[in-house]
């Protein structure tokens, strides 16, 4: 196994890696290694910003919304 030594790293990208670690429950060494293994390994999905809103939302309960009722018909938009 290599070692790799980043110098120079930037206080507020060094805070972002660690917060992603954080969110994904891993140390940043394995975030780090996550990311360029997910960017160089060419298998990284490309998907429409839809895909990625529906499976960021995915399982979220909207059952308490309260849904406002859909009785106007569609129209254009009032720009002034």
């Amino acid at each position: 196994m290599a070692t790799l030594t980043i110098r120079d790293l930037d206080d507020d990208l060094k805070a972002a890696l660690r917060v992603r670690a954080a969110e994904h429950g891993i140390s940043m060494e394995a975030e780090v290694k996550a990311i360029l293994r997910d960017v160089l390994s060419g298998t990284r999905e490309d998907v429409g910003v839809g895909t990625r809103i529906r499976r960021r939302f995915d399982g979220v309960d909207v059952g308490d919304l309260d849904l406002p009722a859909r009785t106007d018909a569609p129209g254009a938009a009032n720009l002034p």
